[in-house]
């Protein structure tokens, strides 16, 4: 069963998610483990599921990414939410305008082999 404590740690990052638009919810699992499911709802896709434990060298508590790497001390969730959603953000491209029609000429010469 997971600790109190790490669920109140959870609960903590979950609230400090709220300020950068992201949202979260602390999920139970059926073998006593609680996880923060972490979900970007401009991205659908852009999610992390996210552990609170100890290190294994230390009794300091971490989140940790789903991958197994520490993601920051849990006694700092703000911090940690920002880490958050600066993974989880969308990559924004510049839109790409048209294409000058002699430029296109030229590269479509150019792939033809064509002076």
């Amino acid at each position: 069963m997971a600790s109190d404590r790490r669920v109140a740690y959870l609960e903590d990052l979950e609230q400090a998610l709220d300020t950068r638009g992201l949202v979260g919810r602390v999920v139970s699992t059926g073998t006593g483990h609680a996880f923060l499911r972490v979900i970007n709802p401009d991205a659908a896709s852009l999610a992390e599921d996210v552990t609170c434990a100890p290190s294994p060298e230390s009794p300091d508590v971490y989140f940790w990414w789903s991958w197994g790497e520490r993601l920051h001390p849990a006694d700092d969730p703000a911090t940690a939410a920002s880490k958050l959603a600066h993974v989880l953000q969308p990559v924004c491209r510049e839109p790409v305008g048209p294409v000058p029609r002699g430029a296109a000429d030229a590269a479509w010469r150019w792939r033809a082999g064509h002076p």
